[in-house]
């Protein structure tokens, strides 16, 4: 007998993240952030224009966060900041996961030297730590928004390498590759065609993760000077300038600290929930 599937009823995924909590959590962040960045030349003021007469003002109905050092709406400067912020995280694995996925695809279906040289390459980034690296980096080509972005990304791609070489490996002997393989396909055909598709699903884990990760690096290296320059609204950047006043005007440096806080907490709880939904392991 046929079982019948009631109309209009969720798709097992989709109801294993209605019931994720956190996964509901992170997503509203998310949107909430999304919105906040579109809207943010509707409902903000201008992030750049200062006003000396009125630096460190405490918030109030004129200025929601209060004003820094310069006079400037911090309001203003936290919003358009998401945009920046939203850029940069999804730059920065867009770039990290072509570069990643392409290494690790042809390491490993070529396998023999090819593998051997991508992956020592791969190592060699392993080898130093991230965050030291994408300071060289982005030391060595300037800095400023676009190279902080590059940086990040150069250093954020070996993961990926390694968790699609490690998929393509589990999955070039299986019965469907060797039949492809047996009709004639090319290995171009064999990557692109059955090997690629089912590696994705824990590259997309991977990244949700990685978009919270890429926008604290990317902060850390404007904090210290590497990445965006002022008067860029960037969160990074903004608690920098800001920090030399956190006793006479907390809010200043606090409210882009809290934005990278939010931000970074919305992709790992939406991580954590794409995890339990696509593992198919996981029951209903």
């Amino acid at each position: 007998m046929a079982v019948v599937v009631p109309a209009g009823r969720p798709s097992r995924p989709l109801r294993r993240f209605l019931r994720n909590p956190g996964g509901l959590i992170g997503l509203f962040l998310l949107v909430l952030l999304v919105l906040v960045a579109l809207l943010a030349p509707v409902i903000a003021p201008d992030p750049i224009s200062q006003n000396i007469a009125q630096r460190l003002q405490p918030p109030s109905a004129e200025h929601w966060l209060g004003t820094d050092q310069l006079g400037r709406d911090v309001w203003a400067r936290v919003a358009h900041g998401a945009g920046i912020s939203l850029r940069v995280g999804f730059g920065v694995v867009i770039l990290a996961v072509l570069i990643g996925v392409a290494v690790g695809l042809l390491a490993g279906t070529l396998g023999g030297a090819w593998d051997n040289l991508l992956m020592r390459v791969t190592d060699i980034f392993f080898a130093f730590p991230s965050l030291i690296l994408a300071m060289a980096i982005a030391a060595a080509l300037g800095p400023n928004l676009n190279n902080t972005i590059l940086a990040v990304a150069l250093v954020s791609w070996p993961i990926y390498a390694r968790l699609v070489r490690a998929n393509v490996l589990a999955l070039r002997e299986r019965e469907f590759v060797e039949a492809a393989r047996a009709l004639g396909s090319s290995q171009g055909r064999l990557m692109l065609r059955h090997l690629l598709p089912n590696t994705l699903t824990p590259v997309f884990v991977q990244a949700s993760f990685d978009v919270g990760g890429a926008i604290l690096t990317a902060a850390g290296l404007s904090f210290i000077g590497f990445g965006a320059q002022p008067p860029t609204p960037e969160w990074g950047a903004m608690v920098s300038e800001t920090r030399s006043y956190i006793a006479e005007a907390i809010w200043a440096p606090t409210a882009p600290a809290m934005g990278i806080l939010l931000t970074v907490l919305a992709f790992n709880l939406l991580g954590d929930a794409l995890r339990d939904v696509l593992d198919p392991r996981g029951r209903d």
